[in-house]
């Protein structure tokens, strides 16, 4: 009997398995049908399709987490198939595209996002986010594949556009194309029209900068000094009693007046503080033992073999020379070309939060500003937070709230909201969500919380989040009052840089205009703790020579005085014996023999 119920409740789960299946591919079809109908503009005497429409894929209430992302909106219909027209889903209606309408009516200037997608584009109702509001900071948030970096180009484009200098890391070379004019075809055409967009080329002004001078771009270091104990902790990888035994180390080495600007510099140190000359110092010290000054070491030389030197040394970059402007007064966009971030993730995003850190301590007070003085996107910023000290989080949280009084924005862009801490994503006025993935109970679960952190809406969020199409987003940003505005489904609007990466000639030829070349172009190497610190050990090595020397010169002397006083006992007469050996051994030739002796003691007789 056992066996049976156990086969009945075997076939059971199997139909369950089997009717769950179906209902995810019959919601699939159904919303790829839904993006086609969109996208294919309706034949000569058909008729209009009406206004409203039964929900699609209502089983997304029965199973939210298990369907999967529609195919791209943009994906024509293939030869010869039927599409069939039916009422299109319009989840607001008119009185709710209204609403977001008038919450997007902004007084300034303003960063065009994309219009209101409700059911079909609403090019009447468009999405923007304040100029003045872009300091108060952002999110660009989505899974692989939704159009992150093109919202990423899109904001940075108009920035230019507005005269605000950008900075952006260029992970894998995509947004290079913002300095070539793009190209329009009539998909993109059809697309652009649809939202407002007004679209034509554009090409915007671009330095190409590259992290310790492994790539094309202009080389970008930093000294020691400026990074710091605690971000570089971070990317040693040291805990929390290493991380404060290396500032005790920064200190002394400032007490000492010994620079730390280049890796070779700080090894020294901790050489010579492990080693028999700085033993006493290390104890004088206090707080370090000679274990954890050991530890360090070997995690600086590791990374150093990793060839971490590239990065770190002069001539610094001064983060003033990322916010310039070009001849006609659009804002540079600064391209920080990042070389195997796969490898040394740590190194690439605690480098971006130098630079962010750096701009802080450089900057001027300014208040809220009409515009700012500078973005800063902060890609891939899952990295930066991944296995992150309690202090380091402290510090970044500390720089991001208070960077916005300096007139600079900090856009983060990941894959999910729980990327970044509660505490700095508290201070991130605008959003920009595109599709998630809810496929694992951990996707569910960053799903919700991310549907927490919005405002009130009309929509069905977490069903909204799941099938948004590419260049699709639900956004919310802070208005000029510094209040949110309503959540707003929207289409994206198109760059109008290539969405293909810069040609490489191209990009060679820009950096050698650079005028940054000049000054970054060649590493310079001053005497620093390095050459300090071996200028005190040839110092001890020729003090213990002089005095290894003196006191065989002592010794020698002194069994010169016995022999002398042996031969006095055996009848030498004691009245000259004495003087005799005082004159030989002040004498010339008494000297030189002397000097003879003391070389063939120490080992360094000449032959």
């Amino acid at each position: 009997m056992s066996d049976e119920l156990a086969r009945a409740q075997a076939d059971l789960e199997a139909a369950q398995q089997a009717q769950a299946e179906a209902q995810i591919r019959l919601a699939e079809l159904q919303a790829r049908e839904q993006r086609e109908r969109l996208e294919t503009p309706p034949a000569p005497g058909d008729e209009a399709a009406p206004d409203t429409a039964p929900p699609v894929a209502e089983h997304f209430e029965e199973a939210p987490l298990e369907a999967p992302v529609p195919a791209d909106p943009e994906q024509p219909a293939e030869p010869g198939e039927r599409v069939e027209e039916s009422p299109v889903e319009r989840p607001l209606g008119d009185d709710g595209v209204e609403a977001i309408r008038r919450g997007y009516e902004f007084q300034g200037p303003a960063l065009e996002l994309g219009a209101v997608l409700d059911g079909d584009p609403q090019p009447d109702a468009p999405v923007r986010i304040p100029l003045r509001m872009v300091n108060r900071h952002g999110l660009i948030a989505g899974a692989t594949g939704t159009g992150k970096t093109r919202t990423l180009q899109v904001l940075a484009e108009q920035l230019s556009a507005a005269g605000v200098p950008v900075l952006a890391a260029d992970i894998k070379g995509d947004l290079s194309g913002v300095a070539t004019a793009g190209e329009s075809d009539d998909r993109l055409l059809a697309r652009t029209a649809g939202i407002g967009q007004a679209w034509e080329a554009s090409a915007s002004p671009v330095e190409y900068l590259a992290l310790g001078g492994r790539g094309i771009g202009v080389p970008v270091r930093a000294t020691v000094l400026s990074f710091g104990p605690t971000l570089l902790s971070r990317v040693l990888g040291l805990n929390d009693t290493q991380e404060s035994s290396l500032g005790i180390v920064f200190a002394y080495a400032d007490q000492q007046g010994l620079p730390l600007l280049d890796l070779k510099d700080l090894r020294e140190l901790l050489l010579w503080l492990t080693g028999d000359e700085g033993k006493e110092e290390l104890r004088r010290l206090g707080g370090i033992s000679t274990q954890t000054a050991g530890v360090i070491l070997r995690e600086l030389t590791a990374f150093s073999q990793q060839g971490a030197d590239d990065f770190f040394g002069e001539p610094e970059l001064d983060t003033r020379d990322l916010m310039r402007t070009a001849a006609d007064g659009r804002g540079v966009i600064s391209l920080l070309e990042v070389p195997e971030v796969a490898s040394q993730p740590a190194l690439f995003s605690t480098f971006l939060m130098w630079l962010l850190a750096d701009l802080f301590e450089d900057l001027p007070e300014v208040g809220d500003v009409d515009r700012p003085k500078l973005v800063f996107f902060f890609d891939e910023a899952h990295l930066l937070f991944r296995d992150a000290s309690k202090d380091f989080l402290a510090a970044v949280t500390q720089t991001v709230r208070l960077i916005r009084s300096k007139g600079v924005g900090v856009f983060f862009v990941t894959q999910s909201p729980k990327d970044i801490p509660s505490d700095v994503l508290a201070q991130l006025g605008s959003r920009v969500q595109h599709a998630l993935r809810a496929h694992t109970p951990d996707d569910a679960k960053a799903l919700r919380a991310a549907v927490r952190t919005y405002p009130e809406s009309g929509y069905d969020l977490e069903r909204v989040l799941t099938s948004l199409g590419t260049g699709e987003a639900v956004v919310t940003v802070m208005d000029e009052r510094g209040t949110p505005t309503p959540v707003a489904w929207t289409r994206l609007r198109a760059p109008q840089g290539s969405m293909e990466p810069t040609p490489e000639p191209a990009m060679r030829q820009a950096v050698e205009a650079s005028p940054l070349l000049a000054r970054y172009g060649q590493g310079i190497d001053r005497e620093s703790a390095y050459e300090l610190l071996q200028a005190r050990l040839r110092a001890a090595e020729e003090s213990d020579e002089r005095e290894r020397a003196r006191a065989a010169a002592e010794e020698e002397a002194a069994r010169l005085d016995r022999a002398a006083r042996g031969g006095s006992a055996r009848g030498t007469s004691r009245s000259g014996s004495g003087s005799i050996i005082t004159d030989f051994i002040g004498s010339r030739a008494g000297q030189s023999i002397i000097r003879e002796i003391v070389r063939g003691v120490l080992g360094n007789r000449r032959r």
